[in-house]
């Protein structure tokens, strides 16, 4: 009974890994626009963006920034497009990850983990990622609210949700780096990339000219 368990169990598992191009499809869908919306909003802001690129005392102080700046832009609009079409795939996945990796270590790092304060996580009270800045928002939002209240169309301005304040901190960052880590090790996925069929035509292009050789 328990050996037909297991080969039942691994049967399943072997089917499933025949749909192992979904999720990485999914992935590349999901990253496209996160990463086109990042290249294209740094294109719209591009001044203000490059003199946080260049300022060493409240920016990055990068060297070359305009050229650091324009390549950030290039690799997070054409990146998420060769995502979208699985081209490339990995080598893509991989520039975009440093970029994660960068924006991780230099931006969000000094707000610890959240993205938005949550003064009631345990990520924000009692560990590494502690910050204070976040266990002051409840009092923040409270007196936010408290003025808010006082305005005739306070309903029309808490419609759309309760108001929140950005941590800012490494959480979707490291999301975007672990999705993006995945794409370089497994690549684009079968059917659905032109990775997938580029490969395919450079091995029988090669096979041809072992056989003619």
């Amino acid at each position: 009974m328990i050996q037909q368990s297991i080969l039942f169990y691994q049967k399943r598992v072997s089917q499933l890994q025949q749909l192992d191009f979904i999720p990485l499809l999914l992935l590349r869908l999901y990253l496209t626009p996160v990463m086109m919306q990042a290249g294209w909003t740094k294109l719209q802001n591009f001044d203000s963006t490059l003199s946080w690129f260049a300022n060493p005392d409240w920016g990055l102080g990068l060297p070359a920034p305009a050229l650091m700046l324009s390549l950030v832009i290039l690799l997070e609009l054409g990146g998420g497009l060769a995502l979208l079409f699985g081209l490339f795939t990995r080598l893509t996945a991989f520039g975009l990850s440093i970029t994660m990796l960068v924006a991780m270590l230099t931006v969000h790092a000094k707000n610890g983990w959240l993205a938005i304060a949550d003064a009631s996580s345990w990520l924000a009270d009692g560990t590494i990622f502690t910050n204070e800045a976040v266990m002051a928002v409840p009092d923040k939002l409270a007196k936010a609210n408290e003025i808010l209240q006082q305005q005739p169309d306070y309903d029309w301005l808490i419609s759309s949700g309760k108001l929140v304040v950005l941590n800012n901190g490494i959480e979707f960052a490291a999301t975007y780096f672990v999705m993006l880590l995945l794409l370089v090790i497994y690549g684009s996925g079968r059917w659905l990339s032109l990775d997938y069929w580029l490969s395919r035509r450079v091995i029988r292009v090669l096979t041809a000219e072992e056989v003619e050789s």
